[in-house]
């Protein structure tokens, strides 16, 4: 007799796991099933570990700053194979530490290849299991241009594996891996051009925080190279491009996006549609076109976020299971945080957007050097945006670039999800002396 589930999640990333992890609270028999390793994009080659990254590259920063503050440290050694080994470790603890959390929850664990064999079924193992509900949460793999010697190049997950940190580096992308990446390298002593087909850095962010981290960037040392597309990359590192050679790069990253891991996982035969990129097609509770066949996370080309994926995932089981009948999530003013140096932080609309969408806006913002890098010799800036719309001058967009911008906005989120107004900021009493305290004193 095969085997029958309430829900079986295909792909052990955020979404999956966190559709059968709440599916398993209301007492479901589910399955997981995962052909690489468990946790996906997010725990083994995504927002774990380039946070680890992110963190040492802040520490190499505090180090070089220090003498702003009066300390004398001198040289100082750093070891890429002991970061490594304590990141991958840390990797490590997550991934194993699964396998006994999904056994208490009662959730089977199957680790193969998975595809559709219609809409009730799933082929995994050369076995046939069912489910009531088949959730498809492939995730998403770095996309590598067709070009001449694009094997020549590594891509994100290729960044993780390395053993050593490369002297000289070309990222090619201007997006939010490209600019974390460089960010990184850049800080733990690589040279770092970024090589951009458009015309700037983080399309789809507001101006003013693209404009100050390019700038912030170029102070640093990087390069940045745009409107630019690459032809060939030689074996020996050279790029060739806009008829001129860039030359003895040591490794080239390619961070152009992510495509949908939605190859032969059965989706033509079970006739679920896709869009022209092959993104699978969803609407606002994540159904597919195919009856009790549902798709999370970033194969569905929306908001690829791991916290998006988790909570549309427990959003999906509550409905399912739950009977929360309208239960979905709304991708409305989703906050989003590049770890770049300095971070950014954003939620709702930028400024080119609002103006786009309403007549009234009004612009409130302000650039400044931080507190702590008043002692430096070289320091940042930081640059906060508000955007309001109306007589009652509602929140409907917040832009942060500077120290501390991840952390500031999640509070600020809270606020702008439920429909904070400017006055309401005014009123509010500022904590002295914070970068923070600009966003509820601007004028």
């Amino acid at each position: 007799m095969r085997k029958h589930y309430d829900m079986i999640a295909i792909g052990a990333g955020s979404g999956g796991l966190s559709a059968v992890e709440r599916a398993s609270e209301y007492g479901k028999k589910c399955a997981i099933i995962e052909m690489k390793t468990i946790g996906g994009t997010c725990v083994n080659v995504g927002c774990v570990p380039k946070k680890v990254m992110w963190y040492a590259a802040n520490t190499a920063a505090t180090i070089n700053n220090a003498s702003g503050f009066g300390f004398e440290i001198g040289s100082v050694d750093f070891s890429w194979e002991k970061l490594k080994q304590g990141r991958d470790n840390y990797i490590k603890g997550i991934t194993t530490w699964y396998d006994g959390y999904l056994e208490s929850l009662g959730i089977d664990y199957i680790k193969g290849f998975a595809s559709l064999a219609d809409n009730k079924s799933v082929s995994v193992n050369d076995q046939i299991i069912t489910a009531d509900h088949i959730v498809l949460s492939p995730g998403s793999t770095p996309f590598v241009p067709s070009i001449e010697g694009s094997e020549f190049g590594i891509t994100s997950d290729g960044f993780f594996a390395l053993t050593e940190l490369p002297k000289k580096v070309a990222i090619v992308g201007g997006g939010f891996i490209a600019v974390e990446l460089a960010g990184v390298l850049n800080a733990l002593g690589s040279d770092i051009t970024l090589i951009i087909r458009s015309g700037n850095l983080l399309n789809g962010f507001d101006a003013m925080v693209v404009d100050t981290l390019t700038k912030e960037y170029q102070k640093q040392g990087i390069a940045i190279i745009t409107n630019t597309d690459i032809s060939k990359l030689d074996s020996n590192g050279d790029i060739h491009c806009n008829n001129k050679t860039l030359e003895g790069f040591d490794e080239v990253i390619w961070a152009m996006g992510r495509s949908p891991m939605t190859n032969n996982i059965g989706l033509e035969a079970v006739g679920i549609e896709v869009n022209n990129k092959g993104f699978i097609q969803t609407d606002k509770y994540q159904q597919t076109n195919i009856a009790g066949v549902y798709a999370l996370g970033d194969a569905t080309g929306r908001a690829a976020l791991t916290p998006v994926a988790i909570a549309a995932g427990r959003r999906l089981s509550d409905r399912l299971f739950n009977g929360m009948s309208d239960r979905h999530l709304n991708y409305d003013n989703i906050p989003s945080v590049v770890f770049s140096h300095p971070p950014i932080g954003a939620v709702g609309l930028n400024e080119k957007e609002a103006r786009e969408k309403f007549k009234d806006i009004k612009i409130y913002q302000s650039s400044f050097t931080p507190m702590a890098d008043a002692l430096l010799e070289h320091q940042t800036q930081t640059a906060l945006k508000l955007i309001c719309t109306g007589d009652e001058e509602k929140v409907i967009g917040c832009h942060i670039i500077g120290e501390g911008a991840d952390e500031i906005l999640q509070g600020f989120a809270v606020a702008i999800k439920m429909g904070v107004t400017k006055s309401q900021l005014d009123d509010t009493v500022a904590i002295h002396p914070t970068s923070a305290e600009e966003l509820v004193t601007l004028r």
